[in-house]
């Protein structure tokens, strides 16, 4: 993937992206890169602004301008890291483990809350606890075994991009969300 899939500023080029994962797809037909076979390479049209604006209207929050700008110029959800990119308010069969935690940032105030942390919180197999808040943030996906990656929308890391494993890791902080999706694409 070159540069031109996003920029420092936050915007997509969506042809870029979309021409990158049909790439990916092509040269992964048997789906066997790790969570290809739930995601199948298959991106979600992008959103309108008018359902962007009234998603952030719902919530009073202003979404982080790399993760906005994806949503209306690439996709609404879909191919991503891991098992893929949720969209912005999309649904999750409530057998999913993601259920219970995309209800949670979807209740009215949660997202508006400042994100408390600014560094790491070690959980239990680093010496610390599961008892850590996520308010502020929005569940984009799964990694798997319990570890979830979650945007931050308010608070002094918004638009950072974090995971998320109560039963053994804790909060880590990552990259931006530009930086954390143009790796997935650039990653073999």
């Amino acid at each position: 993937m070159t540069s031109d899939a996003a920029t420092p500023s936050g915007t997509w080029n969506g042809a870029s992206v979309r021409s990158r994962v049909a790439v990916m797809a092509r040269e992964d037909p048997e789906h066997r890169r790790f969570g290809a076979s739930h995601h199948r390479y298959r991106l979600h049209p992008p959103l309108a602004e008018e359902a962007i604006r009234s998603f952030e209207q719902l919530h009073r929050v202003t979404l982080p301008a790399s993760y906005r700008n994806f949503l209306g110029s690439v996709a609404g959800g879909g191919a991503g890291p891991d098992y893929g990119l949720l969209g912005l308010a999309e649904e999750v069969d409530d057998e999913e483990v993601l259920h219970d935690l995309r209800a949670e940032c979807l209740h009215v105030g949660f997202l508006a809350t400042p994100f408390p942390h600014f560094t790491d919180w070690p959980g239990p197999g680093r010496g610390g606890d599961a008892d850590y808040s996520v308010t502020g943030t929005l569940v984009l996906g799964e990694m798997g075994c319990g570890t979830f990656s979650r945007l931050v929308i308010t608070g002094s890391n918004a638009g950072q991009v974090w995971l998320d494993d109560r039963s053994w890791g804790g909060l880590t902080p990552g990259p931006d969300f530009g930086t954390w999706y143009t790796t997935w694409l650039t990653s073999q």
